[in-house]
């Protein structure tokens, strides 16, 4: 993969003539197929459940399960729908503690993090023959709310088996991680992260290249995105429209084949937007096209596949969570589960374009689903 060679400054939004006026089109959905599923021993109480987060090239679904102690158990569901439950080792057993799995690369080798019984984060990497490892970046806490993260990304962990992430210190400040294919962990801060609690840099997707993405919160809590290269060398980027307030701005989420960056905005308003910005800086930003326009309302890009396409969801006017897909091309679809009252805020897609997400009932349980490919 090409590195980057735009300047923070150079970024200009693409103008709206150029891009595709399917960007503002909705397709219809009526030959879609969707499966959804509960792993054995998930919950059946509010907000217990079934959360799968991520999918691999031959189907492989993985994510975790809330049970009905509320302890987190990590699964891999196999293309003929036989699931495997994991628990990394020193995972705790009260409320809230246990295993979170996120990502899973092509060759089935998964990543994610685990709490244990004092309620510290661990990160962890599972092979495809089910032996898992342990790990900490230098200077993680312990504690509460503090420890190693990788976390909340179907693009944590790249082909070759390297992963990021974000630690949390004794002071509650996060920094990105990468720990290489031989376990070495290199830890980083972006140019401008702020030192509060609360403040600091998340790394969020890692390219097939080794080049990392996210975003950091600097002394005023706003949101910048940054790119890491091979070299070690941050690069840090705001959209233009982002807001400027505490917890807006850019957030950098993942890549597209040829190093385009995808990630979230949030505008003055508190609406998020989706957004692509090239290796050369142009800007193209993107929306549902049923998203609300209020405060935590709109929309957010969150797995991308190696043919460009996106899976996020939306929030529309009346603060209800929907599924969309965007095509390589620009194009849009929207689609819920049936049954659904919310969407998840998560989403993974395949390379044949599956995508793999939960959804809530009408008793706030979550299930997961997979929307076969249909063609976008």
């Amino acid at each position: 993969m090409k590195q980057f060679y735009f300047a923070k400054r150079k970024l200009q939004l693409v103008p709206a003539a150029t891009i595709l006026i399917a960007l503002a089109m909705s397709i219809a959905v009526s030959a879609q197929t969707i499966t959804t599923f509960d792993a054995p021993g998930a919950g059946t109480g509010a907000f217990q459940g079934t959360r799968s987060l991520s999918i691999d090239p031959s189907g492989t679904i993985i994510g975790f399960s809330v049970d009905a102690n509320n302890v987190r158990h990590g699964f891999v569901r196999s293309q003929d729908g036989s699931f495997t439950i994991f628990d990394a080792p020193g995972a705790g057993t009260a409320a809230g503690q246990g295993t979170r799995a996120y990502s899973i690369n092509p060759s089935g080798t998964i990543t994610g993090h685990f709490t244990d019984s004092v309620n510290t984060a661990h990160g962890y990497v599972r092979s495809n023959q089910g032996v898992i490892t342990v790990f900490d970046a230098p200077g993680a806490g312990t504690g509460l709310g503090r420890g190693t993260f990788p976390t909340f990304s179907p693009l944590l962990i790249n082909p070759n088996g390297a992963i990021t992430g974000l630690y949390i210190d004794s002071a509650f400040v996060s920094h990105g991680f990468l720990r290489d294919t031989k376990g070495v962990i290199t830890t980083f801060d972006a140019p401008g992260a702020g030192t509060g609690p609360g403040q600091g840099t998340q790394s969020f997707a890692i390219s097939p290249g080794g080049e990392t993405t996210g975003f950091y919160f600097d002394g005023t809590d706003a949101v910048h995105g940054f790119l890491r290269d091979t070299k070690g060398v941050i690069t840090t980027y705001d959209v233009p429209g982002a807001g400027t307030g505490p917890g807006q701005g850019t957030y950098g989420g993942g890549f597209t084949p040829d190093g385009t960056i995808m990630g979230v905005y949030i505008d003055a308003d508190n609406v998020n937007h989706g957004f692509l910005l090239d290796k050369n800086g142009a800007v193209t930003t993107f929306d549902a096209p049923d998203a609300g326009t209020g405060p935590d309302q709109g929309t957010d890009p969150w797995g991308i596949n190696t043919n460009g396409a996106i899976a996020g969801y939306y929030v529309d006017g009346t603060n209800v969570f929907h599924g969309f897909v965007r095509d390589k091309d620009g194009a849009i679809v929207e689609f819920d589960v049936p049954g659904a009252t919310n969407m998840g805020a998560f989403a993974s897609i395949a390379p044949n374009g599956a995508v793999v997400s939960f959804y809530f009932d009408a008793n706030n349980v979550a299930h997961g689903f997979v929307r076969e490919a249909t063609g976008q």
